[in-house]
């Protein structure tokens, strides 16, 4: 394959933007080795939970070490290692360990809810900026935030981020999904998949923070199915996509479709590089993005009976 397809994101170079999200799909080196195979450009380690780092389970730590390792000496493409935290900050000097283990980077899942209303509206915030500070006084990787939607001002967010030395932002975090059998009176699980639609707000966002951070590395997650969606959140700023859902429903080869289509796409578009056409819907040159998207709304919806 060509350089058509090279990136960067977050400090590293990927082959291509297609990046394998943290999940059952990247638990062992043979799976991870396949992956590779099949065309991705970078790994993210199934997520060590921050429960599993502080409550000292042994086998859970030195596992996640040895798959670091193992993929790393299996795979030439960039491995990230993943961890899913709180706001508790007790697990941060496992990050070394990390970095001593191989991983090219560290990607941080941070889950937690307001639910005290003594607390702050900023609180969350706050623990974000400081969990990024705690760890990058360990580790020297490059150390990646998956962001979820639900923030009063994410652009804002991002750029404290940034400033507190993020090397990159991935847009969104999909979470748990909360349902409720009405049959058995019990709280249950909502669709774990993504589907195609989820990508709309994704798109919104990297090109909002794309137009007015553009020093800001970020990656596009959650409804990211086709190559069709790649291009669309290439355009809008993003330098990598993360994948899941699609590979779950479709298997491996889905890769190797995506990357056709997609340089099908290119080289009739006359892009020779995915920079050359990253970007370039954002929103830069729109003085107000909440006008264009009110002015959208209202165009769409006056059209209808």
């Amino acid at each position: 394959m060509t350089k058509i397809f090279e990136t960067a994101f977050a400090g590293l170079t990927l082959p291509n933007p297609v990046i394998i999200a943290s999940s059952g799909l990247t638990d062992t080196v043979n799976k991870n080795k396949e992956l590779e195979k099949a065309g991705a450009g970078a790994i993210i380690l199934k997520s060590l939970f921050e429960e599993q780092i502080t409550g000292k389970q042994d086998n859970d730590v030195d596992d996640y070490l040895h798959l670091i390792q193992g993929t790393k000496e299996q795979c030439s493409i960039p491995v990230i290692a993943s961890v899913f935290c709180s706001r508790s900050d007790y697990w941060i000097d496992f990050a070394h360990q990390i970095e001593v283990a191989g991983a090219d980077a560290i990607e941080i899942n941070v889950f937690a809810l307001n639910t005290d209303l003594s607390q702050a509206p900023d609180s969350l915030e706050n623990a974000y900026i400081h969990i990024i500070q705690k760890l990058k006084e360990v580790v020297n990787i490059p150390v990646i935030i998956k962001l979820g939607k639900y923030f009063s001002h994410i652009l804002h967010l991002v750029d404290r981020l940034h400033a507190a030395g993020v090397a990159g932002v991935v847009l969104f975090n999909r979470f748990y999904q909360t349902d409720i059998d009405i049959n058995k009176l019990q709280m249950t699980s909502g669709n774990v998949f993504s589907s195609s639609s989820e990508v709309n707000d994704t798109l919104r966002w990297i090109g909002i923070i794309n137009g007015r951070l553009p020093e800001a590395s970020i990656a596009a997650a959650t409804g990211v199915h086709d190559w069709e969606d790649i291009v669309k959140c290439i355009l809008m700023g993003a330098s990598a996509v993360q994948i899941c859902s699609t590979l779950y429903q479709n298997g491996n080869e889905i890769i190797a479709a995506m990357k056709r289509s997609l340089e099908e796409w290119m080289v009739g578009m006359n892009f020779h590089s995915i920079e050359a056409f990253k970007g370039k819907l954002n929103y830069a040159l729109i003085e107000d993005p909440s006008l264009y998207e009110r002015q959208q709304f209202l165009r769409y919806f006056s059209n209808r009976d």
